[in-house]
């Protein structure tokens, strides 16, 4: 009678134990939401010409990479260009995630974006319609930043 009321009750701990732990659904949701908001506040910080939120978002190790265009690399790189962007254009940017895909502290979203340009001396807002394709790191935290930001215009 012992072994099985020794069996039941490792039977229930391990159901309790499991029903406690997340399970690799239950990561990934998280880490899905987690990037989504990201997202949301570094296109905010984008469309408001926000430098300070987004140097806030930006690792040391980003690199943004665009077609035509020489690789920024590091976070100073992004605010620079960020900076004179704000100076002279108003933004208004939307991505739209097409794939997400998870792997452990890495991730990766490929999808679309739009961004309009309107100088802020008048004239003509330029559309740019086009491709990207992201690297997103789990920092230890637990937040996830975009480390690699690859894109180009159709």
């Amino acid at each position: 009678m012992t072994g099985t009321t020794d069996k039941v009750a490792i039977a229930s701990l391990m159901t309790i134990l499991s029903a406690c732990s997340p399970t690799a659904e239950n990561a990934e949701a998280d880490a899905l939401a987690s990037i989504a908001a990201f997202n949301r506040q570094y296109i905010e910080a984008i469309n408001t010409g926000d430098i300070d939120a987004l140097a806030e978002l930006t690792t040391e190790d980003h690199m943004m990479i665009s077609s035509g265009g020489t690789p920024l690399s590091g976070k100073q790189a992004l605010v620079d260009a960020m900076t004179g962007a704000f100076e002279r254009f108003s933004f208004s940017e939307s991505w739209t995630p097409e794939e997400t895909v998870v792997s452990g502290d890495l991730a990766y979203q490929r999808g679309t974006f739009v961004v309009n340009a309107t100088p802020k001396s008048g004239g003509e807002t330029a559309e740019t319609v086009g491709n990207f394709l992201r690297i997103y790191r789990r920092q230890p935290d637990g937040r996830w930043f975009m480390v690699r930001d690859n894109f180009n215009s159709e």
